[in-house]
């Protein structure tokens, strides 16, 4: 590709900010694609539960046929009980478990992950969210239930477990991966200064505890944070992520309604890019 060609594509010249963790490398390709240079700062790292015991337990229930339905929370997740299944020799008996159970979905990612095993949910929340969830949920007769919990990180998300016990239904929950911090302080206090300094163009949000992260690091310096952010375009992958963002005060620019895939960001950012060439 000559430079002409360089220059026409829908991010050149624009430097984009990724605290992505997972599909890292995947995100950046998608970008630089399109022109874009990128700065990778990963925010958030995932790791397995620091106590397996819990999570191995559930695996061996579950199993064993301890739950009627499964609410998918992530593809994370899934993935994770899977690894751990493996390691104690039950992978085959916890994907037989989960082809006879009904499944709840909350999202694209679990459904993925989950019809990798040929297994389709039986249902779908009406969001990506707690509230979609609770919402889909409300619909169902639960009295009697046993309804396994796959969690978000280590949020107990009791409010949920609340909305599942009034229905009736017994709520089984498990852990099986945790956050924690992944670039150190400084490399992170380093990205907020060039996004004040106006040397990044977007900050492309796909989790949402990437804010929070933020949050906690700037919490004694929060206007520091707020300027950074107010320099900055802010994109959110999906509602959770644009939630949490005006939550911190900030709207993001660039939202994706759904689904909510990195490969659709990269098209919004594009798109973005394309209404401002042809505001000015």
């Amino acid at each position: 590709m000559d430079a002409s060609d360089a220059a026409v594509r829908p991010l050149a010249g624009r430097v984009i900010a990724i605290p992505e963790t997972r599909e890292l490398d995947r995100f950046a390709e998608l970008l630089q694609a399109e022109g874009a240079a990128v700065r990778t700062c990963p925010l958030v790292a995932i790791l397995d539960a620091p106590d397996p015991a819990p999570v191995e337990a559930w695996i061996r229930a579950f199993a064993d046929g301890s739950c009627d339905d499964l609410i998918a929370y992530t593809g994370e997740g899934i993935r994770r009980l899977l690894s751990a299944a493996e390691r104690i020799g039950l992978r085959e008996r916890l994907v037989a478990a989960l082809l006879a159970v009904r499944v709840i979905a909350r999202g694209p990612k679990p459904t993925r992950e989950l019809v990798k095993l040929g297994k389709r949910p039986e249902l779908t929340a009406e969001a990506p969210t707690t509230d979609g969830l609770i919402a889909t949920l409300s619909k169902l007769d639960l009295k009697g239930r046993r309804v396994g919990v796959q969690l978000y990180g280590s949020d107990p998300n009791e409010r949920l477990i609340g909305v599942l016990k009034a229905a009736g239904a017994q709520a089984l929950p498990v852990a099986p991966y945790v956050y924690a911090p992944a670039s150190d302080d400084e490399k992170v206090r380093a990205l907020v200064a060039e996004m004040a300094a106006g040397k990044i163009d977007v900050l492309a949000i796909t989790y949402a505890g990437q804010v929070r992260r933020l949050q906690s690091l700037f919490r004694d310096r929060p206007e520091e944070l707020k300027q950074a952010l107010a320099q900055t375009d802010c994109a959110a992958v999906g509602p959770v992520c644009a939630m949490e963002l005006r939550g911190a005060g900030v709207e993001p620019q660039i939202a994706l309604d759904h689904p909510f895939v990195m490969k659709n960001l990269v098209r919004a950012l594009a798109a973005h890019f394309a209404s401002v060439r042809k505001e000015n």
